[in-house]
């Protein structure tokens, strides 16, 4: 495909999230906020993969695409329903990507082919699926792992240490490396948290 359709893509896909009513704050700029996870995605796609397909770049800028037409309110408390929401959510974001590329010339079979990598049904099985969630790992460890353990406070010191094994369990090796390297600039508290976390893990 031309570049021409990729610019469309990636247009489209940034024209809708620049749509969500909720704000994020960028090195001093307020912005739609998965507009900003958007480009976060990029950013970090570059820095694991400099030289990614049109693919992986339409399917790390669409990662949440619209995510906030489908809120976690919509769905019951607990661990069920959270990990419901987020099946869902990756359907319906691997849906309106296909939608898009489709508007913009892409063949049936690549807008099948980036549906599936969002909804990551073949996670650690397919490496472009993969490469997508060290990407999204990266991307929570940098800029939303300190807000989301101030926001759930209640939780107790051995959830926080599932919910980070379970996140390194996610990762590649590549990914170990670089996340390893991006602990030092986390707080200190996330640092130790890390740390004993990951003292049994190969």
């Amino acid at each position: 495909m031309s570049g021409a359709s990729l610019k469309c893509a990636l247009d489209a896909i940034d024209s809708a999230n620049r749509a969500d009513p909720n704000e994020e704050v960028v090195a001093g700029e307020t912005m739609p906020r998965e507009y900003a996870y958007s480009l976060h995605m990029t950013r970090w796609l570059y820095e694991l993969e400099p030289a990614p397909s049109a693919r992986m770049q339409i399917a790390c800028r669409a990662q949440h695409l619209e995510r906030w037409k489908l809120p976690r309110s919509d769905y019951p408390v607990g661990r069920k329903a959270y990990y419901a929401w987020r099946q869902a959510c990756g359907r319906m974001h691997g849906r309106r990507a296909a939608e898009i590329m489709a508007e913009c010339g892409y063949p049936e079979s690549e807008c099948e082919r980036v549906e599936v990598i969002i909804t990551k049904r073949e996670l650690r099985k397919d490496p472009e699926t993969q490469l997508l969630e060290d990407v999204a790992c990266m991307v929570f460890l940098e800029k939303y792992f300190a807000r989301f353990y101030a926001d759930n406070a209640e939780y107790d010191r051995e959830k926080w240490l599932r919910i980070v094994r379970r996140t390194w369990g996610k990762m590649s090796q590549r990914a170990h490396e670089r996340a390893l390297e991006l602990s030092v600039d986390l707080p200190e508290h996330l640092q130790s948290l890390m740390q004993e976390a990951l003292a049994d893990t190969d």
